[in-house]
């Protein structure tokens, strides 16, 4: 017998903050509730049938899994119960008292205090058990882990205040009871039509049977018999055929196993046969989890061998670029006992991996063409995931290019929605590149110099202001035949974009102003590669370039924050020779090397470099205008 005394433990600051969000909350649909404690209790039997596939001891003579859904009218209790995997002590305390989930702190701040707004947060976290607390004012839970001996149960209580409490009982049958004492004003809950409708909207696809006890009209009142009925279906949804499931029951499997609140933007439903047997149930979620940016994080999709539950997260189903994709397949060829060891070697999951992979692509491809306001949501929350796959999956580089979206001068705003085919859609005649320009932020990339005779005549540029923009330009060379090229990267040739007249007009200047480029050279010294007449500028005096074969500024500097080492390369100093500075630099003699030096900072400071001297800079700059403003 366990004589063990009760513990009263505190939740974690977060939890805390959660429960009060649960307590308050104005939820439009409190029935999620019930959602939530049933795929909890689903997947607490599939790991139970998993755990099981390598100790069959943990069935204990009970290897018919399900779930109960019972209520108590006087006591106002509903009691969801599995006898699946069970908890131990430390799980409970790990799984009831904390959220271990990283993010966590970002969804904290994201809070605003308005309730409707907060309430959308809070179905992106993903709440889980604690969504008990919108119906009901304490919450039982009795549980004890499979293979455990029976004085190994635990009782955990709490009324959603700051505190828990824990105690070790007996508990002979394995599983987890989780026991809701209601809220004033939730009776409607103390229904068995109620619970039964509610089980059946959202919950229909869990594959364990949902039973509740039969109930039926006797001398003009509902009486509960002692006969179970199974109320939901109870069958694997992917394993039925199309036609027989409706959108709703899709939308629905994906809040079950995404573990969202909200709807899905779009999915795909498919049976491979041939080499690989194997059925995908694969979905687009509307909105990205808190933790997408953790690579680290297990992202992926449910695996299942033959309707057997064998692993959550199974990344290497899809590529790490495709890590927001939620769903199931389930394998007809894989061995049950198959690890994630075993995962990483295997030929069959390459070969299903690559499926996969074609068949999202695709449903992207067909979300791009056909529901451009979907896919521009799409994009919004996972465009720069995507762009990872430029350089991971060279076998698919260019439908992946096909998807990108970018911002660009042609509308010249922060929105990306120009595809590369838009841009050769709108290629000058005689234009033969695709052209890029990239920065920190997008405004930097709007009003880079580097463009300004590209405005000039018109041609379209590509705004690139994303880290992850970098990592595609070095692996994306061409699109389509059209090679990327940018804007601020070696000498610019515009080709058939430029006139004969404007070639002889740019070699005059060139001739016009070579005492003053090796003038400039020479003071400038070690801090350029090069300095030469430009006539990509219109506007300004100066800009600097990185040779064709250099890495150019931006990626420099990214690289170096990132801590690591980067190649030694110097600029190239490039002078607009109509610019009023330039003229007047030809005829200065005394300031020549501060004006000089000013007009290389400008240029650096105009590309988003930093300044090595920043007082000197300061001290130039003062002095030029204090002596400009004495003539």
């Amino acid at each position: 017998m366990t004589t063990a005394t009760k513990e009263t433990l505190g939740f974690q600051a977060e939890v805390k903050q959660l429960l009060q969000l649960m307590i308050h909350s104005l939820y439009s649909n409190r029935e999620i509730f019930l959602r939530e404690l049933i795929s909890n209790a689903s997947d607490a039997c599939d790991k139970l049938r998993f755990e099981a596939l390598h100790n069959g001891s943990l069935f204990e003579s009970d290897p018919d899994l399900g779930i109960r859904v019972s209520f108590d009218r006087t006591a106002r209790t509903l009691t969801i119960a599995d006898n699946g995997i069970g908890m131990s002590r430390e799980e409970v305390v790990s799984n009831l008292g904390t959220i271990a989930k990283s993010g966590t702190r970002e969804f904290f701040q994201a809070l605003t205090g308005d309730q409707q707004k907060d309430a959308h947060l809070i179905g992106q976290f993903g709440v889980g058990f604690y969504s008990s607390f919108i119906v009901a004012d304490r919450v039982t839970v009795v549980t004890r882990r499979a293979g455990l001996a029976a004085d190994q149960g635990v009782r955990w209580e709490s009324e959603g205040a700051g505190e828990f409490t824990l105690e070790m009982i007996d508990k002979p049958a394995r599983g987890t009871e989780i026991t809701l004492h209601l809220k004033e004003g939730q009776d409607d809950l103390l229904s068995g039509w109620k619970l039964r409708e509610i089980i059946r909207r959202y919950s229909d696809h869990i594959v364990q049977p949902i039973v509740m006890k039969k109930e039926e009209w006797q001398d003009g009142e509902q009486v509960t018999t002692g006969e179970d009925e199974t109320v939901n279906q109870a069958s694997a949804l992917w394993a039925r055929p199309k036609s027989e499931i409706s959108d709703e029951q899709y939308k629905e499997f994906y809040k079950h196993v995404g573990h969202d609140f909200d709807d899905p933007l779009a999915w795909l439903h498919a049976r491979v046969e041939g080499r690989q047997d194997y059925t995908q149930l694969l979905y687009i979620p509307s909105h990205a989890p808190f933790d997408l940016w953790d690579r680290q994080q297990r992202h992926g999709v449910k695996l299942y061998v033959r309707r057997v539950f064998i692993m959550d997260d199974a990344e290497q189903l899809l590529p790490v670029y495709l890590r927001f994709v939620r769903g199931v397949v389930d394998s007809n060829d894989l061995p049950l006992n198959v690890s994630r060891e075993i995962l990483q070697e295997s030929k069959d999951i390459e070969a299903i991996r690559a499926g996969c992979t074609k068949k999202v692509l695709g449903l992207l491809e067909d979300m791009a063409e056909n529901r451009k306001e979907d896919y521009a949501k799409f994009w919004q929350a996972f465009g720069r995931v995507l762009k990872e796959g430029v350089g991971e999956d060279p076998a698919n580089r260019e439908r992946i290019a096909g998807l990108l979206r970018f911002a660009s001068t042609h509308a010249d705003t922060q929105e990306e929605s120009v595809s590369l085919a838009d841009y050769i859609g709108r290629m000058k005649e005689g234009q033969d590149r695709i052209y890029t320009v990239s920065a920190d932020s997008f405004t930097a990339a709007k009003n880079s110099p580097h463009l300004e005779i590209f405005r000039k005549k018109g041609i379209e540029v590509l705004l690139l202001s994303e880290r992850v923009d970098e990592w595609v330009l070095g692996n994306l060379a061409e699109f389509d035949g059209k090679p990327l090229a940018s804007v601020a990267k070696g000498g610019l040739d515009l080709g058939k974009l430029e006139d004969e007249a404007e070639k002889q007009a740019q070699e005059a200047q060139a001739g016009e102003f070579k005492e003053l480029v090796g003038k400039m050279q020479a003071s400038l010294g070690e801090r350029v590669k090069e300095v030469r007449v430009t006539h990509r500028l219109t506007d300004s005096p100066a800009c600097l370039v990185a040779d064709e074969h250099d890495l150019g500024g931006n990626l420099a500097r990214l690289l170096k924050a990132a801590g690591q080492k980067v190649p030694d390369s110097k600029p190239i100093l490039e002078i607009n020779p109509g610019h009023p500075v330039v003229q007047r630099l030809k005829h200065e003699e005394t300031r020549f090397d501060d004006w000089s030096a000013v007009l290389f900072d400008q240029a650096l400071l105009a590309e988003g470099g930093q300044l090595e001297d920043p007082a000197a800079f300061v001290r130039r700059v003062n002095a030029l205008m204090l002596e400009m403003g004495s003539r």
